[in-house]
C-alpha cells in the first residue's frame, strides 16, 4: 500500500467588494475562490462578492487551519488589513 500523501490546509483572506474581509480555510484556494466568485461559496461572500484574494497562509493539518481562522476572525477590520500588508 502507498503511503498516503499529507494535503496542507490554506487559510485565506479575501477583500469583498464593499471592503470588508472575509477568511476561511480550504484545501484548494483557487477552486474555493472560484466558488465565492461564482455565488456558491460561504453565505458572506454571496451577498459580500469577492473583489480580490489578499493574502494565503500555510497550515499542516487542519485542526492547526481552523486554530488560526478562529483567531483571525476574532481579529478588527483594522488588525485584518494589517495581517494582509505583511
Amino acid at each position: 500500500m502507498g503511503r498516503m500523501e499529507s494535503k496542507h490546509w490554506y487559510l485565506y483572506l479575501i477583500e469583498c467588494q464593499d471592503g470588508s474581509i472575509y477568511t476561511g480555510i480550504t484545501v484548494d484556494v483557487a477552486a474555493r475562490y472560484q466558488a465565492h466568485q461564482r455565488g456558491k461559496g460561504a453565505r458572506y461572500t454571496r451577498a459580500h462578492p469577492p473583489k480580490q484574494l489578499l493574502k494565503v497562509f500555510t497550515y499542516a493539518n487542519r485542526s492547526e487551519a481552523s486554530i488560526a481562522e478562529y483567531s483571525t476572525k476574532q481579529l478588527s477590520a483594522a488588525e485584518k488589513w494589517k495581517l494582509v500588508s505583511c
